[in-house]
């Protein structure tokens, strides 16, 4: 009964004292009960107060923290409420005088706006409503996103005795205490179930910390000690700026590492955000109307991009799916998924070598990714960049090197030039379909593909077991844009000589303007069959005339394939085929190969 008349008391003499327009020279003071690196759990606390306690009060601090206060109060009345709440034990005892001047954007009550209301509002009994929504940060601009940029807080918190920091500790709600047993655990002192429950084992981790720290090892924590364990933990977040990002045009809002990119244009379906600081992470955020096909199309043109190197995870599911890639320089991870219509998402890419740090950035853009109104218009980047080798500006990966070659036998054997297969970490068919190689003749500069899995081609190289007349027409079937066009060309020339420069008898000159691509193509004969295979111009110290070319004979290329176990069939034909003939042939037996670095 006396607590309650006293309160009663405070309540009613605070209520009599005059508003801030009576009080010229005075500051607006408040009393700073608690701060929380989690904004739900400051929420949370906000109104577990509001229902005992008058005039609750929320701010952003800065840092990621956020503060839960009571007031506006002249800086008499802040004393004594102060006095009165520590010596009724309702606030902590570690709870202290602070100023406007510390405080960022309010979140609690929702929608309200204490800092600019000009007046000591009174003590009231209204409750504030039960939600979790933030209020919102003004809109600069019909495009920019909104990054909350709250003033960095001036902190103070005073010591506390065991038993003090005992009963400050009562006041944790269980996500709390399940935060203060992850920071544990990331520090290397907990290794129990991350429960809430502060048992032996928690007990013993905390006396641990503290001894490390220098702390006397009492397995409590006091308030101060719990904000030192808690900033240790965002260390990372704080780094890199961790800010709250309200994206309207994307209608996407989340955590971003606003400390080392910038939001730079929109590209549909991407937002894009280049880096900016000294670590080189880019983020995208991606969103497009659309259905499951469209989805779908996202998660294999992801796949093509340089952004998603091609070791590591791809999980699809109906209606979402993640990628994560991984290679010598950088680690991304996407995350996309289709609700009402709606595909929204993002993209973390981050240089290796700080795992620990993108790890933990990472897992709070996921935690805080929330959808709102709104999504990109497809048709709004009309005046992007154009090039085939941008998908929305990003870079889609390309070989290193693109030659051609040719299928010869059923199985989906393939001969190309040894050039196009030097130094690679993979090997691809079309660029679709992996391949190994299976032999190789160096001095002839002849390699033999095998498909990783057995392809059916629709045609197969018939190896001439006679050599050409001299001066007889031929054609090369060759990708000699190395692939840009789609499709192979078929370039005509004549059989110069049935031996090498050097008088070789494995090679024959051609009377043919090739490009280098077209190297390891088939040359073809007007009947179809195959008398050899295009070799590259490899002596840069001496220029041939621009109509002379070099080919492996189809006997030479004979011997090297029975080397590898492989057959073939002979070609008995004669005559000559019509035109759309030999380009249907040549279409089905020849093949862009391609050498990756990545």
């Amino acid at each position: 009964m006396k607590t309650i008349l006293t309160s009663f008391l405070l309540m009613i003499a605070l209520m009599l004292r005059p508003g801030l327009a009576q009080q010229a020279g005075q500051d607006i003071a408040w009393v700073q009960i608690e701060a929380h690196p989690s904004l739900s759990i400051a929420q949370a606390r906000a109104r577990l107060y509001s229902g005992s306690l008058e005039d609750v009060n929320g701010f952003a601090l800065g840092g990621n923290w956020y503060g839960i206060v009571l007031g506006p109060y002249s800086r008499e009345d802040a004393e004594r409420a102060l006095d009165f709440y520590k010596a009724e034990r309702r606030i902590p005892q570690d709870s202290f005088i602070a100023f406007s001047s510390n405080f960022g954007q309010q979140y609690w009550p929702v929608g309200a706006n204490a800092l600019n209301s000009g007046t000591v509002a009174a003590p009231t009994t209204a409750q504030a409503p039960e939600t979790t929504t933030v209020a919102e940060p003004v809109e600069t601009g019909p495009t920019e996103p909104v990054v909350e940029e709250p003033a960095e807080p001036v902190v103070i918190v005073s010591q506390e005795t065991p038993a003090e920091a005992r009963q400050s500790e009562r006041l944790l709600t269980r996500e709390e205490r399940m935060e203060l047993q992850v920071a544990l655990q990331a520090a290397g002192f907990y290794e129990s179930a991350i429960d809430g429950a502060f048992g032996r084992g928690t007990r013993s981790s905390m006396e641990a910390w503290q001894y490390a720290n220098n702390y006397e090892p009492t397995g409590v924590l006091t308030t101060a000690q719990r904000k030192a364990l808690m900033d240790e933990y965002n260390a990372p977040l704080i780094s890199v700026g961790m800010r709250l990002v309200t994206d309207r045009q994307a209608g996407i809002q989340m955590q971003l590492p606003m400390g080392e990119v910038e939001f730079d244009r929109y590209e549909p379906p991407f937002a894009h955000y280049e880096t900016s600081g000294s670590v080189g992470a880019r983020v995208l955020l991606i969103s497009q109307p659309g259905d499951q096909a469209t989805l779908f199309g996202l998660y294999d043109i992801m796949q093509t991009l340089e952004i998603v190197p091609l070791n590591g995870p791809r999980d699809r599911g109906s209606s979402s799916f993640t990628l994560e890639g991984r290679n010598s320089d950088i680690h991304s991870y996407t995350q996309a998924s289709l609700e009402n219509g709606q595909i929204k998402g993002f993209t973390l890419i981050w240089p290796n070598g700080d795992e620990a740090r993108r790890a933990r950035v990472l897992a709070e853009m996921r935690a805080s990714f929330t959808r709102t109104e709104n999504v990109l218009d497809p048709g709004a980047g009309a005046n992007s960049e154009q090039s085939i080798d941008l998908v929305s500006g990003l870079a889609v990966r390309k070989p290193k090197l693109s030659r051609s070659g040719f299928y010869v036998d059923n199985k989906g054997a393939i001969v190309t030039t040894a050039e196009a297969v030097e130094q690679c970490t993979r090997i691809t068919i079309d660029h679709d379909y992996q391949a190994e190689v299976v032999a190789t003749d160096d001095a002839l500069g002849v390699a033999v593909l095998r498909p990783v899995q057995a392809l059916a081609p629709i045609s197969v190289a018939r190896l001439r077991d006679n050599a050409p007349q001299l001066q007889s027409d031929i054609a090369v079937s060759g990708y000699s844009y190395e692939g840009i066009l789609g499709a192979p060309t078929l370039t005509f020339g004549t059989l110069a000589d049935i031996k090498g420069l050097g008088g070789e008898e494995n090679l024959q000159r051609l009377t043919l303007n090739a490009l280098p691509g077209d190297a390891g193509g088939p040359v073809m004969d007007i009947s179809g069959g195959v008398v050899g295979m295009l070799l590259p111009a490899k002596n840069a110290a001496r220029q041939l005339p621009e109509n002379v070319s070099l080919a492996a004979n189809a006997a030479s290329l004979h011997s090297i394939l029975l080397r590898a176990g492989i057959t073939t069939e002979p070609s008995n034909e004669r005559g000559s085929l019509p035109a759309a003939e030999m380009n249907r042939l040549a279409n089905g037996m020849t093949v862009l190969v391609s050498c990756w670095d990545s």
